[in-house]
């Protein structure tokens, strides 16, 4: 047994500390970090020992033009040349090969497909969008269209990871929780990052938002939009088993005797820091309840969402943003629902339908709000679709990462413009090229956030977003 002077028997975590020249404190140090921040930076300035919440707001590094983000996500590959890059030369050589010499596909591919359906100028801009979204294109004087996107290979997978998360191989952590690292959110009562996607996970599943080496506070809740009821769009949201009151006199308990612990044994921050997130979670209770409640909004607001489950995601988007939720991804759905290698006219024709007016509803909304301004929507696919038809139906596209298009609104875009250029039939980004680091480094910069200085040090190398890469792309910014 140790000497000591205090009547107080040692406790086996002071044991490990003042023994084995503090290896043991050492291996307790790692297990912490593996699942929480473990370092000066998630101190509260002007209080030694109290531990700041790893999402309490933080200021960005400049001025901001946007505080928060939805990330409508198109998984499985929009088609450009059907949706936002309208290519006349296609219904001209409708049949025929292409004369393009480098054109190579994944698939078997054959003779160029025009598009089934017909573009429109629209709003002051007069930017030509498909009859698919003529909702949506009422507000295209608030968008800028990047007709010039580039990823780095043909399959949804690694694509998926880089438009997600900035790497399409390795393990990294998504924008969503880059972003939350950042900044932090508004809202200590709910996640800062959401992830709603209905009918189960998405191709890669939940890498779609995962935290990887950050602190496990930055991964994205998945909610399973498919559900109206609160009970079964969050699990455990309600305890079965004890009233509230009853949980709260549990909880400050639990507290008192927290409290007593941490007077015992100062300077554990990280510990402090797991007190904190019993209180969180009894805190969400209530709060998520009552932001997952859409019968609270008005007769006229739901049916201009309408009732279908984009809408309900889009409504739900509305009422998580108004809450301070800093970061919000919206799928199609489980899957890849765009990937249309066949029958794309009916497929996407029917996916249209179910977005356009909730997206048209949803930027109106915002636009009403004053919310529009400070709110960076972004929409897209993770690649887009050839120009040529896929064999051997003749009637879908293949994948296509040398050129498609996304489009960002709000949060400081310079709206109702075009923003590079693919060649005349769509196939490859040839002007203004926008490789997706250059995306989401101009999406860093819109939320104050400098790319090059939002980094975490991993693994003896400091980590961001953007690896090595990315440019801002200053003709996108208002």
């Amino acid at each position: 047994m140790p000497t000591s002077t205090s009547t107080t028997p040692w406790s086996r975590r002071r044991l490990l500390e003042r023994c084995g020249t503090g290896f043991g404190m050492l291996a307790l140090s790692s297990l912490l970090k593996e699942s929480g921040p473990l370092k000066p930076s998630g101190m509260a300035e002007g209080a030694p020992g109290k531990f700041a919440l790893p999402l309490a707001p933080k200021p960005p590094h400049f001025a901001p033009r946007a505080k928060r983000v939805v990330h409508l996500f198109m998984n499985g590959g929009p088609s450009h040349v059907d949706t936002f890059d309208p290519k006349p030369a296609l219904d001209r050589y409708h049949g025929k090969p292409l004369p393009l010499a480098n054109l190579r596909t994944e698939r078997k591919t054959g003779a160029a497909m025009r598009s089934p359906f017909a573009f429109k100028q629209h709003g002051q801009s007069g930017i030509e969008v498909s009859e698919l979204f003529p909702r949506t294109a009422a507000h295209v004087d608030d968008m800028v269209i990047i007709r010039s996107m580039e990823a780095e290979v043909p399959n949804h997978e690694p694509s998926l990871m880089l438009m997600n998360c900035g790497e399409s191989r390795l393990p990294r952590p998504s924008m969503g929780s880059w972003i939350t690292y950042g900044l932090g959110t508004e809202n200590q009562n709910l996640p800062g990052f959401m992830a709603l996607c209905p009918g189960g996970y998405p191709i890669v599943s939940t890498q779609n938002w995962r935290s990887a080496f950050l602190p496990g506070a930055h991964q994205g809740t998945y909610i399973d939009t498919q559900h109206k009821e609160v009970e079964k769009l969050v699990a455990n949201i309600r305890n079965q088993r004890m009233s509230s009151d009853e949980q709260r006199r549990q909880l400050d308990l639990v507290r008192m005797m927290n409290e007593d612990h941490a007077r015992a044994h100062p300077g554990e921050p990280v510990l402090d820091a797991r007190i904190a997130s019993f209180e969180l979670a009894f805190r969400m209770q209530s709060e998520a309840t009552d932001a997952f409640d859409l019968s609270k909004e008005p007769a006229p607001i739901r049916e201009a969402y309408g009732d279908g489950v984009h809408g309900r995601q889009l409504l739900l988007t509305r009422r998580l943003l108004e809450r301070g939720v800093r970061f919000i991804q919206v799928w199609s759905g489980g899957g890849q629902p765009w990937d249309n290698h066949e029958t794309l006219e009916a497929q996407h024709k029917k996916l249209a339908e179910g977005w356009d007016q909730p997206i048209a509803s949803f930027l109106a909304d915002l636009k009403q709000r004053g919310m529009l301004e400070d709110t960076l929507v972004l929409w897209g696919g993770e690649f887009g679709r050839t120009p040529v038809a896929e064999l051997p139906a003749l009637n879908g596209r293949d994948h296509n990462h040398y050129g498609f298009s996304v489009w960002l609104a709000g949060g400081g875009v310079k709206g109702g413009t075009i923003y590079g250029a693919t060649d005349e039939f769509g196939f490859k980004a040839v002007d203004n090229r926008v490789p997706v680091h250059d995306l989401h480094a101009t999406m860093l910069h819109l939320l104050g956030l400098d790319h090059q200085r939002l980094t975490y040090r991993f693994a003896g190398r400091d980590f961001r977003l953007t690896d090595v890469s990315g440019n801002v792309v200053q003709g996108i910014v208002a």
